[in-house]
């Protein structure tokens, strides 16, 4: 299984610290299931700036400590990329990573507003050739008030990652209860554990999944794993069709 968001660089944002809680982290994925993961620091954030090439260094620094001692995991490169005006341009002069160097980009909105040109800014995305992945919309407050202006982000060709510990009520219960229902109602494309550490903010990635499993969601839980699949491989991921969930009014629910 892949993991497409994971904080797993040291020393470079609020993730692991040093190379030791790293490979803590690193130890825990077999357990987890997981056998592949993109390295997703934060840029563009108002705290920090993990610059490109750090990114590519430490992966690869961190790939071979993995192969040293001897654990079954494949790490890639990728940001979490925090929205800006700015955006595509620099992504063009390869200051910012895509995820495993797919034409999909992780895109985090703050954890309060959805700014007014984040609908200009997916578009201008999509023009030039790559697909917007929000990061955890359910965490997102605008978001949590108003689920349905997720729908207008995803209609503009965005797709969406939900985070593991959202659905285990880790962020509290009104977050688990609008996680289930977006995926209920097909507005989550991705799977991420967005990992920081071994305690505060560990994977959750099998315990969110045996959630999903319990909640009879299995073709969710079969779907999200494949087109993580499909992320790595930048393969074309299909947004699932809606108009049948928005009949019904399901943010009423939640």
């Amino acid at each position: 299984m892949i993991d497409i968001h994971a904080h797993l660089l040291f020393g470079v944002d609020d993730g692991p610290k040093n190379e030791a809680e790293s490979l803590k982290m690193l130890q825990q994925t077999s357990s987890e299931g997981i056998t592949e993961i993109i390295c997703t620091s934060h840029a563009m954030h108002p705290q920090y700036h993990v610059n490109y090439s750090v990114v590519e260094e430490q992966t690869t620094y961190l790939q071979q400590l993995l192969e040293e001692n001897q654990i079954p995991i494949k790490l890639h490169t990728g940001h979490e990329v925090r929205l800006h005006e700015d955006l595509h341009t620099l992504i063009k002069q390869k200051q910012l990573h895509t995820l495993a160097n797919s034409n999909y980009i992780l895109l985090e909105l703050s954890s309060s507003t959805i700014p007014a040109y984040t609908r200009k800014m997916i578009i201008l995305l999509k023009a030039a050739g790559y697909t917007p992945i929000l990061a955890h919309p359910e965490r997102n407050y605008a978001i949590r008030e108003k689920p349905t202006r997720l729908e207008i982000l995803i209609q503009e060709g965005a797709l969406t990652q939900i985070t593991a510990g959202s659905l285990i009520g880790f962020y509290g219960k009104e977050v688990q209860r609008l996680s289930l229902a977006l995926v209920r109602a097909n507005y989550i494309h991705t799977f991420g554990s967005d990992v920081h550490n071994v305690t505060s903010r560990p994977f959750f990635y099998k315990a969110a999944l045996n959630y999903l499993e319990k909640q009879k969601e299995l073709d969710a839980v079969d779907q999200l794993l494949k087109n993580n699949e499909f992320v790595i491989a930048n393969k074309q991921i299909l947004p699932l069709e809606l108009d049948k969930i928005y009949s019904k009014k399901w943010w009423r629910i939640f």
